[in-house]
């Protein structure tokens, strides 16, 4: 019960800016939204692609939002860091194990709720879900944005107090991992030393994963393919990130 109060404690403590400040929340959302309806409409006379354009476009933009949101959830941890308010935070009898789960709770809230959000803006443009496709991609969403939101906590601790390191290597990876899972266009239109190395990108199979359960093909192996590897990131997230927040601050 301590653990679960002290997890609760810390979710509070961070969603409420968020509560505060809701047109924040969409602020974060600009570049997503702007593919959405900027770069979306020049997928319908793209021939090369096998299912139709929103069909396969409005998954991969989920997979965008999640790249670009909890992958930079260790900013505000670095923030603290810097600014001292985490050592006070750890002055306190809350378990440093809560301090990770309740702010990976949050950035599961609001993952899902952009997630939501953009899948309502797209219908109208001519997007189809399947209901129980959407809610088992949108659960394998959580997964891997709860694994990378651990992993940008771990860079963020490492990164202190310089921080330095953290927007380095964030932007050094963020768009290779972005545009070597073909979320903008089929890797399969690429060559094919560009299709080699997306076979090792993890988001690869995900991208695929989202698609193919958007789609409502429950059972294929795409589907299976991207729940392994987001369960890997969401366990070595949690792993690295639980260990960083008992040593490394």
């Amino acid at each position: 019960m301590p653990f679960v109060r002290d997890t609760v404690t810390i979710f509070q403590r961070e969603i409420a800016p968020t509560l505060r400040d809701p047109l924040g929340l969409l602020f974060t959302m600009m570049q997503p939204l702007l593919f959405l309806f900027l770069f979306g409409p020049l997928l319908s006379g793209n021939t090369g692609l096998q299912e139709a354009p929103w069909q396969w476009f409005v998954p991969g933009i989920l997979i965008m939002m999640c790249l670009s949101g909890p992958m930079m959830a260790g900013y505000f941890l670095l923030v603290e860091l810097i600014g001292g308010a985490m050592e006070r935070m750890l002055v306190t009898p809350i378990s440093r194990t809560a301090m990770l789960i309740g702010r990976t709770l949050k950035e599961f809230v609001v993952l899902l709720a952009q997630a939501a959000l953009i899948i309502g803006l797209s219908v109208p443009l001519g997007f189809r879900p399947n209901a129980a496709g959407v809610l088992a991609g949108l659960a394998l969403l959580v997964i891997f944005g709860i694994g990378l939101g651990a992993l940008s906590f771990v860079l963020a601790i490492a990164s202190a107090p310089g921080g330095e390191l953290f927007y380095g290597i964030t932007q050094l990876i963020m768009f290779p991992l972005l545009l070597l899972s073909g979320v903008l266009l089929p890797i399969e239109s690429g060559p094919a030393w560009l299709q080699t190395v997306a076979a090792f990108n993890p988001v690869t199979y995900i991208v695929d994963a989202e698609r193919a359960l958007f789609a409502g093909d429950l059972t294929s192996m795409s589907a299976l393919y991207g729940l392994l590897a987001a369960v890997a990131v969401c366990a070595i997230g949690l792993t690295l990130g639980t260990r960083a927040m008992r040593r490394g601050i």
